[in-house]
């Protein structure tokens, strides 16, 4: 990290990292079962290089590969690996709170296909090979509502490249929103990374499970999007 104008060494991150003090039982899961659950080859201390990682290594075979960006308090990624038993799901997720409250849902659900990267997810994508996401979930991102700050939305190249370049033709994107002025960002970046537009619904897809941000957004009386995409 000497050299800042170097990108694959340094980048810009925004947001929150750390919360409010957690609960022993959150530090208990950082502790002892995050490590476990861990990527190995993400992190620049064991990959200065940046050379790609094998996914199969991740989940011990070559089963689907699935990522949610900022999966919140883990709900819906939780969700999902219990539905989907036959997929590995890797998670990305800086704010280590967030990931403390991961951990016991996976803990107290005994979910065995997950993996959870606890930083930011520009840094798994680089090192993930070429096509090996077969689907990818946003789900409430941070919506930086003040219009200087909408380039550090996701739905910005700096992101949606390398989302682009990890997945496999065909594979899915979904997003999910609260924020109309995001749906519009997303409809104007999102196609021009190498995805198509495949829906635009207020109604949530059948596996959808309703995470704690939309239901603020709701009690709020804000409207949830639910966009679908498809790479080219």
């Amino acid at each position: 990290m000497n050299d800042k104008t170097d990108k694959t060494e340094w980048r810009n991150f925004y947001g929150r990292i750390r919360g409010k003090t957690m609960r022993a039982s959150q530090k208990a899961y950082l502790a002892e079962d995050l490590g476990a659950l861990r990527p190995r080859g993400v992190s620049r201390d064991e990959n200065p290089g940046r050379q790609p990682i094998d996914p199969g290594t991740i989940f011990g075979d070559a089963r689907p590969v699935w990522l949610e960006i900022g999966f919140g308090g883990g709900e819906h990624l939780v969700h999902m690996a219990a539905r989907y038993p036959e997929v590995g799901i890797i998670g990305a997720e800086p704010y280590i709170n967030g990931v403390a409250m991961l951990l016991g849902k996976i803990r107290a659900a005994g979910a065995g296909n997950l993996a959870v990267h606890p930083g930011d997810a520009r840094d798994l994508m680089e090192v993930l090979p070429a096509a090996s996401v077969a689907k990818a979930f946003l789900n409430y991102p941070d919506p930086w509502p003040k219009r200087r700050h909408h380039r550090r939305r996701f739905v910005t190249p700096d992101h949606l490249l390398p989302l682009a370049r990890v997945m496999r033709r065909g594979a899915e994107f979904r997003m999910a929103t609260d924020i109309a002025d995001y749906v519009r960002q997303a409809l104007e970046e999102v196609p021009g990374a190498g995805f198509a537009l495949v829906s635009e619904s207020s109604a949530p897809w059948k596996d959808w499970l309703s995470t704690r941000y939309e239901q603020k957004a709701l009690r709020e009386g804000r409207e949830p999007h639910y966009l679908t995409f498809r790479r080219l």
